[in-house]
This record gives C-alpha cells, structure tokens and sequence, in this order.
C-alpha cells in the first residue's frame, strides 16, 4: 500500500509532465515513399482478371439445325424420369431465355444459372435457346454449344428438347441433381 507522503511525493515528481496529444483516428495517408516495385505490384494487382472457374468450353461445336432434337441423360437416371422429363411433365421451376445472346455470354449464364438452381432446390428447368431459323447458314449456334455444355455440367442429370407448346426444338428441359441440403432431407425422411 502507499502512504501519502509517497503518493504527494509521486504527485511532486510528475507535476511537469504533459499528455501528448493524438487524433483519435488511424493514420491512413499514402505512404509518399512508393518505390517503382511497389507501383508495379499495384499495376499488375488491378490489371490481373479474375480467373474464370466456368468450365463450359467455346470452342468449336458440332453444328446442329433448327429441327435437331437434344437428348441426353447420365448414366443412373431411371427411364421412367427421363420419358417424364421428356414429355414435359415436371412443373417448370424456373426458366433461361438465352435469345439474342452472343456464345460468351450464354456460356457465362448457363454457368451461373444451374448453379443457382442447384443452391435453390430447383430441380426441373427450361432454357429457351431458339431454333436459329434466322441464321442464314441454318445452323442453330446456341443450341449446338448447349448440347455441348449441359453433358459438361456435373449438376445436370438429364435434358431432352421440350414439347412443342413450350417451345419444342428451340428449347430444353433440364433436370438438376438434388443439392445437398434436399439430400439430407430425404434421407431424414425416408430413413437412408
């Protein structure tokens, strides 16, 4: 314990001593010393693209016309599923119209759109592509990088040209595997 001689003793030595004055707020100026390394990192970091995880190739496709039919299931899918899928007797949850869009950019939403559907539960989809009537060479360009990229899709299952009241050869119906989280439901309610 101190006394209070020591403490007034404590008191008279430090009477000359000032608080030193701060800003209370970091200092985040530019350091004014950047080196010709450092502005080359600093270049280069802007400069460098994302990589792209999309595995969807753009390459060369086989061509295929306006009236070709896509047809295609992973080995494992029931029969009974797929003719079901076929005749187009799931509920459509959602749909892609890829009209008017330039190969990269259907390649990137195709992508980005069954993977969405995979986080979302989404199981049975269309995807507008067109026929390519229009396409002076007769080749429908869209369709024939789908009927490429679908089988390049882990997460798809299964895909055959829709029936004609949704569009028939300009369009696919697409089935999606079961994300992760409807797994874990079905084994929870079915026992496995």
């Amino acid at each position: 314990m101190t006394t209070k001689e020591e403490r007034l003793s404590f008191l008279e030595e430090m009477k000359d001593v000032r608080r030193i004055k701060r800003p209370n707020k970091a200092d985040v100026a530019t350091p004014r010393d950047l080196t010709p390394g450092h502005l080359e990192r600093q270049r280069a970091a802007v400069a460098t693209p994302a990589r792209d995880t999309n595995p969807l190739t753009s390459d060369t496709v086989e061509p295929l016309g306006a009236q070709d039919l896509l047809s295609w299931m992973r080995p494992g899918v029931q029969h009974g599923v797929f003719r079901k899928l076929r005749l187009g007797q799931y509920a459509i949850e959602a749909r892609l119209d890829l009209h008017r869009m330039t190969v990269e950019e259907a390649r990137r939403e195709v992508f980005g759109f069954v993977r969405d559907c995979v986080r979302y539960g989404l199981r049975s989809v269309i995807i507008l592509h067109g026929k390519g009537e229009r396409n002076p060479d007769g080749i429908a360009q869209l369709k024939s990088y789908l009927a490429k990229w679908l089988p390049e899709l882990e997460d798809v299952l299964a895909f055959h040209s829709a029936q004609k009241h949704h569009g028939g050869t300009g369009a696919v119906y697409v089935m999606i595997r079961k994300g992760d989280r409807d797994k874990q439901r079905n084994r929870e309610m079915h026992g496995g």
